[in-house]
C-alpha cells in the first residue's frame, strides 16, 4: 500500500527474504506495519508483494526518519540485517529518531554478549532492547516462526499480541515465549541452531549406513524416511530428506541429491554452540562432532587425494563384502533406532549446555517451555518435544534427558540396536562421528565409575595436581616415581 497517514503499529527494517516474509507475516495477521530498507528497490518489491499477496497493510518509508515517525508510540522497530557491524549501523541510524520508551528488537543470529552491549547503549538514549531468535528460514517466516525474544521485559509486552499471532500455533499455544533478561533469547536460538547442527549430521549418517551397507535406492530411502515421519522420528528435518530423496536432476540423469557437492556450508551458531560448551565445561560430542565434519567435509581435494594415497597403500573398501549378507529389513530398523538414542543425546546436550548458562546468567530459563516453543515453526520441530517438554514438566530440575524415566527406558530399549549400526559401520570403514559421539555420551555419563582415576594419578605424577579418594577426605599428593621405585613413600 502506499504510505498512509495513519500510523503502523510496527515497523521492520531490512528487507532481504526473510525480512519481507515477516513483514508480510505480520501484516497478513491485521498489524499494519511500515518498511524500511537502504536499498530502494526493496522496499518497492515489498510493497508490491503485498499488494499482490491481498493488498496488505504494510507501507514503505525510504529514509530513516519517515519510517521511524511512521510508527505508533511506544515504537516498536524489528531489524534483520546481517549480524554485526550492520546491525549497529542500522541501529545508529534508527535511534537518532527514537524517543524515550521505544523498543528495539534485532531478529538475527546475533551474538548474545553483542546484543547485551547494544541493550546498555541504547538504555542510554531511553530505549528498550530485545534479541530475538527467529526459526523456521523463510517459510516460517512468512507463515509461522518459532520466536525467541529475551531482553526488555516491558518491550516484550508492548509487542506480545503481535507475536503470538505472527507465530507458528500449535496445540498448546503459540511458538513464543518470553525467554529472560539479557541476550538469553540469541543464547537460546543459538543452541537451538547447535542442536539442528548434530539432529542434520545424525540423519546423513543413517542415509551413508543405508546407503552405501544396505544398499538402498533413493526411490527406497524416500519411502523409509516417510515411514519414519509417521512415528517417533516425526520432524521437520525427516520429512524434507523424504522430500530431497524424491528429486530428479533437471540437468541429467538421476536423482539431484547425488549431484550436490559434499561440503557443507555453515554461518557460525554451531561453532559458538561448541565454544560456550567449552568455556562452560558441558560435554557437547554430538554438536561437536557435527562441526568437525562441516571441517572435513570443505577439504574435498585433501580427501579425494587422501582416498588415492591410502588405496595405493592398499586399504580396501569393505562395505561391499558386508552389505552381500545385509538383512536389509533388519538394518532399517536398527538404524531408526541408533537414530532415534543419538537424536535424544543431542537434545540432552544441549538443554544442559542451556542450563548451565541459565545459571552462570541467573536467566532462570523454563526448559519445558523452551520445548514447547520449539514444537512448531522451527527446523528442529518434532514431535518427541512435546515430550521433552513433560519431562521438564515433571522434574524442572532434571539433571539430563537421560535420566527422566521415560526417555531412560527408551535409550535401554535402543541400545543393543545403536551399537550393531555403529559397530557395522565401523566394520565398514562408513565414518558415523555424530552417533558414535553420542553413543559414548551415553555409556560414559550411565557408568558410576570411569578411568578418570588413571588419568587424575598422572597429572599428579607430572603435574603434582593432587588427587581426592574414594575412601577418606582431603586431597592427596604421591611421589609416584619414588615408590614406583622402591626409594620414596606415600605422601
Amino acid at each position: 500500500m502506499e504510505a498512509s497517514t495513519a500510523l503502523s503499529r510496527i515497523g521492520l527494517a531490512g528487507l532481504a527474504v526473510m525480512g519481507q516474509n515477516l513483514a508480510l507475516n505480520v501484516a497478513e495477521k491485521g498489524f499494519p506495519i511500515s518498511v524500511y530498507n537502504r536499498t530502494t528497490s526493496k522496499v518497492d518489491e515489498t510493497v508490491t508483494r503485498a499488494e499482490d499477496e491481498g493488498r496488505l497493510p504494510l507501507f514503505g518509508h525510504y529514509s530513516p526518519r519517515d519510517f521511524v515517525l511512521s510508527i505508533q508510540r511506544p515504537r516498536s522497530v524489528v531489524i534483520l540485517v546481517k549480524a554485526g557491524a550492520p546491525v549497529d549501523q542500522t541501529i545508529a541510524a534508527l535511534s537518532d529518531h527514537m524517543e524515550p520508551g521505544d523498543c528495539i528488537i534485532d531478529g538475527g543470529n546475533e551474538w548474545y554478549e553483542n546484543t547485551e552491549r547494544r541493550m546498555q547503549e541504547v538504555s542510554n538514549k531511553g530505549l528498550l532492547y530485545l534479541g530475538m531468535g527467529v526459526s523456521g528460514g523463510e517459510e516460517g517466516a512468512r507463515f509461522g516462526p518459532s520466536l525467541m525474544p529475551g531482553g526488555s521485559h516491558q518491550a516484550y509486552t508492548n509487542i506480545k499480541d503481535i507475536l503470538e499471532k505472527v507465530a507458528a500455533q500449535v496445540e498448546d499455544g503459540p511458538c513464543v515465549t518470553y525467554i529472560g533478561e539479557g541476550g538469553s533469547g540469541n543464547f537460546v536460538k543459538m543452541v537451538h541452531n547447535g542442536i539442528e547442527y548434530g539432529d542434520m549430521q545424525l540423519i546423513s549418517e543413517a542415509y551413508d549406513v543405508l546407503k552405501h551397507v544396505g544398499g538402498l535406492s533413493n526411490d527406497e530411502l524416500a519411502e523409509i524416511f516417510a515411514e519414519w515421519n509417521r512415528g517417533e522420528l516425526e520432524s521437520f528435518l525427516i520429512e524434507i530428506t523424504s522430500d530431497i530423496f524424491r528429486v530428479k536432476d533437471d540437468l541429467g540423469d538421476g536423482h539431484l541429491v547425488d549431484k550436490i557437492l559434499d561440503k557443507t556450508g555453515m554461518k557460525g551458531t554451531g561453532k559458538w554452540t561448541v565454544q560456550q560448551a567449552a568455556e562452560l565445561s558441558v560435554a557437547a560430542p554430538t554438536i561437536a562432532a557435527s562441526l568437525d565434519c562441516r571441517y572435513l567435509s570443505g577439504l574435498k581435494e585433501e580427501r579425494e587425494n587422501a582416498a588415492e594415497v591410502l588405496k595405493q597403500a592398499g586399504l580396501k573398501e569393505e562395505v561391499g563384502s558386508l552389505a552381500q549378507g545385509i538383512d536389509k529389513k533388519r538394518l532399517i530398523d536398527d538404524v531408526r533406532q541408533a537414530l532415534y538414542a543419538s537424536k535424544i543425546c543431542s537434545y540432552a546436550q544441549g538443554m544442559n549446555l542451556l542450563r548451565a548458562k541459565s545459571v552462570e546468567k541467573g536467566w532462570n530459563l523454563n526448559f519445558g517451555e523452551l520445548a514447547r516453543i520449539w514444537k512448531g515453526g522451527c527446523i528442529i520441530r518434532a514431535v518427541f518435544l512435546d515430550r521433552i517438554k513433560k519431562a521438564y514438566q515433571r522434574n524442572p530440575n532434571l539433571a539430563s534427558l537421560l535420566v527422566d524415566s521415560e526417555f531412560a527406558r527408551e535409550m535401554v530399549q535402543r541400545q543393543a540396536a545403536w551399537r550393531r549400526v555403529v559397530g557395522l559401520a565401523i566394520s565398514a570403514g562408513i565414518s558415523t562421528p555424530g552417533m558414535c559421539a553420542s553413543l559414548a555420551y551415553f555409556d560414559t555419563y550411565r557408568r558410576a565409575r570411569l578411568p578418570a582415576n588413571l588419568v587424575q594419578a598422572q597429572r599428579d605424577l607430572f603435574g603434582a595436581h593432587t588427587y581426592e579418594r574414594v575412601d577418606r577426605p582431603g586431597s592427596f599428593h604421591t611421589e609416584w616415581k619414588k615408590v614406583a621405585h622402591g626409594v620414596g613413600a606415600l605422601n
